[in-house]
């Protein structure tokens, strides 16, 4: 599951770092000029758009935080900003510009950097059921859930953790190391039945390319593809309809199954469902809490299942957390149950040796 361009993670602070700053207005040359001389940081005027400013590392969150505020939100989002450790940038050092949002949210995010290079994040596995005639559930397959931690060993909401990735041009890495984590955990847990794993498709460049490590690897650790159940998520960001198409193209020729998440959220899923056809579909959580005491969800959830079902794909119902829920739900036939009503996520310890361990951390980071 390697991938050298989401392994790198670029850094762009130093002890005596130099900003180089590339501004759309020559008004904003002359607010970033006045800025830096009333805050006493060495600024040269390079061109008439572009400045450099030298900071120190215990300078840097002051000087980010008051170039911020010195700009309106569209003079930020249009600054382009490359750094060095003192020389003159290179062509190297311009191919790593960014906006100075992006470096701005680098710099906050720097905490995540570290987990990710010091793999401070697991995975905790929250079961998927069948209910069989008598009412019995059974396990049906394990949904990855990632956790990552901060400096202070403390869960990240997850929410929060790929909110700050993508406002960090971070998500290609973080949702790589996701990808990792599930697969790694299920192997070494030797968890059976299907893994579900959260993806989404804005973090990836090229299917054909950034995928393929993925179903090697998984090839590599012995897991029949058919039992690998990719979870699209984050579907209403989807601006590019080829890229997500060659994703799921690439999954089937893969021999995985493709699930579309959040189903009933929007029109994008339900447009998602027509289009691409996927083998399983999420009903979105929120249609599930309360749906005893909804007859508007009801009947919505109902319709959900119907269109799934005529479209060849399995549904599941997840987010179900009391009984007067399930009863509802069960009228209109999904075909598998998730939500704390059942099982709540949990971390599964290895069940393998420390050699087997290293083997499937050794596949998964292409070292072997």
């Amino acid at each position: 599951m390697y991938c050298a361009d989401c392994e790198k993670l670029e850094n762009y602070f130093f002890d005596n770092t130099t900003f180089w700053l590339f501004l759309p207005t020559l008004d904003s040359v002359g607010k970033a000029l006045t800025y830096c001389q009333s805050s006493n940081y060495p600024v040269t005027k390079q061109s008439s758009h572009c400045l450099s400013v030298e900071v120190s590392r215990a300078q840097i969150q002051h000087f980010l935080l008051g170039i911020y505020g010195e700009f309106e939100p569209p003079e930020v989002a249009n600054t382009k900003v490359t750094t060095t450790a003192g020389a003159a940038p290179n062509l190297e050092d311009m191919g790593r510009m960014v906006s100075a949002e992006v470096l701005v949210n680098r710099f906050n995010s720097a905490w995540m950097i570290d987990s990710i290079t010091e793999h401070r994040y697991e995975t905790h596995f929250q079961p998927i059921f069948t209910l069989d005639d008598q009412g019995q559930h059974h396990a049906y397959g394990q949904e990855g859930l990632f956790r990552i931690r901060d400096n202070n060993n403390v869960i990240v909401p997850p929410g929060l953790a790929f909110q700050l990735a993508e406002h960090s041009d971070l998500l290609f890495s973080l949702d790589l190391a996701a990808r990792r984590s599930a697969v790694s955990h299920y192997a070494m847990a030797k968890l059976n039945g299907k893994l579900f794993i959260n993806f989404n498709p804005s973090s990836i460049y090229d299917p054909s390319y950034c995928l393929r490590a993925t179903a090697s690897a998984i090839s590599a650790l012995g897991i029949p593809p058919s039992n690998v159940v990719f979870e699209i998520t984050e579907t209403h960001n989807v601006t590019n309809e080829s890229v997500m198409k060659g994703i799921l193209n690439f999954y089937r020729n893969a021999g995985f199954g493709v699930a579309l998440d959040d189903i009933g959220s929007g029109w994008s899923g339900l447009n998602m469902l027509h289009k691409l056809r996927p083998d399983y579909v999420k009903i979105d959580m929120e249609l599930v809490r309360n749906i005893h005491i909804d007859s508007y969800k009801q009947a919505i959830v109902k319709h959900l299942v119907q269109i799934a079902h005529a479209n060849g794909a399995k549904v599941v119902a997840e987010g179900i957390e009391t009984e007067d829920e399930l009863a509802v739900l069960k009228q209109y036939k999904p075909d598998y149950y998730q939500g704390y009503y059942f099982a709540k996520p949990s971390f599964f310890e290895a069940q393998c040796t420390v050699q087997e361990q290293q083997r499937i951390k050794a596949i998964l980071t292409g070292v072997q």
